[in-house]
């Protein structure tokens, strides 16, 4: 009776992966809660973000693609996985790392070295812009003014406008950066809840930009958050972990514990709420802000001046918390310092620490 109780548990731990029914498996697929070995998981891996790649026309054979490099799990993966399947599926692409250093002190100094590392693994030449070069500022220096509270938003503004200058002085056709499935469904939510028409409507579209200087996609559109962490892990890949120091109280990081609750309950939660942002039609009666160029500094904008520099016009004039909120008043309240100015310069025209501020 004895032998019968134990042989149970050699029967079950015999399972053999779900793909390939020969290696035991080594891991659960968040995604479709297969039982899959580390192989078959590599390749399902690949190959998806290969498919995803090839059927939205991603890339272009010839093209110069920057990766948007923090150091963290989601840009290595991007980095690692993007130019394997470069070499292997022969896209012809030159790739660059981009790295975007915002100045504080233990956290990006340290995930930097992550990615000079990396630059060295890859073979992969790599830009960093800093904040304080473009705007004479670093995050240490502003939270010390405006605090905790709204530092994100100065953050957040300042490093997508960072992304596109770096890439403009690389001269790159598209930045591909590594927002996950997980990013784009909390993007869906934040978006609902701040009641943001605008954003919603492209928030989920895998190339955006393209009516800017240099367009964005989203390779990893579908990939799991939970999926990249164990390819990172398994491959035994070179990332930076820790948080920012400055965004425990992030309004996103509601959003997100709201969307793990959801996946713990039902794993296709996340691409649902994709689907459905894919799915929002936007009333022909909704009036969507039209965009033009700001005229301090010639980047994308809706109003007369870009959210960047009525940030930094804020901080320059000792009124930090000028540019938090709508900035359809404050723009107003800007012009009255700027002269009309019929020719703006273009992006690509400004090179860092040279900006009109």
């Amino acid at each position: 009776m004895e032998k019968g109780v134990d042989s149970k548990p050699q029967t079950t731990g015999s399972r053999l992966c779900c793909v390939c029914n020969k290696r035991r498996p080594a891991l659960k697929r968040p995604k479709t809660l297969d039982q899959i070995c580390r192989e078959c998981f590599y390749e399902a891996f690949e190959e998806e973000i290969h498919q995803v790649i090839v059927e939205n026309q991603l890339f272009k054979p010839g093209e110069r693609i920057a990766i948007g490099a923090s150091g963290g799990k989601d840009s290595t993966v991007l980095a690692y996985v993007l130019s394997k399947l470069n070499r292997q599926h022969q896209y012809g692409l030159d790739l660059f790392l981009l790295s975007v250093d915002e100045g504080i002190t233990g956290y990006r100094d340290d995930s930097l070295e992550t990615v000079k590392r990396n630059e060295i693994q890859y073979g992969l030449p790599l830009k960093v812009v800093s904040y304080k070069d473009l705007y004479g500022w670093t995050m240490d220096e502003i939270v010390k003014v405006i605090g905790l509270k709204n530092n994100c938003t100065f953050c957040g503004v300042f490093r997508r406008q960072a992304l596109d200058r770096g890439a403009a002085l690389l001269k790159v056709d598209k930045v591909a950066t590594g927002h996950n499935a997980d990013d784009i469904a909390e993007t869906v939510l934040l978006n609902i809840l701040r009641g943001d028409i605008a954003r919603l409507s492209r928030c989920t579209a895998i190339t955006t930009g393209e009516d800017g200087p240099i367009p964005r996609c989203k390779p990893f559109k579908y990939t799991y958050e939970k999926e990249i962490v164990m390819y990172a892990y398994f491959k035994r890949l070179d990332y930076f972990s820790t948080e920012c120091i400055y965004s425990p109280n992030a309004y996103r990081g509601f959003a997100r514990e709201f969307i793990k609750d959801l996946e713990r309950i039902r794993p296709r939660a996340i691409l649902d709420i994709i689907k459905s942002g894919e799915d929002f039609r936007i009333s022909t009666t909704t009036k969507m802000p039209e965009q033009g160029t700001c005229e301090r500094c010639g980047y994308i904008s809706s109003q007369k001046w870009c959210k960047a520099c009525v940030l930094l016009d804020g901080l320059n004039r000792g009124l930090p918390k000028l540019g938090i909120g709508r900035s359809r008043a404050v723009n107003n309240d800007c012009k009255k310092d700027v002269k009309e100015s019929n020719v703006t310069k273009s992006i690509e025209s400004k090179q860092c620490g040279s900006l009109d501020f």
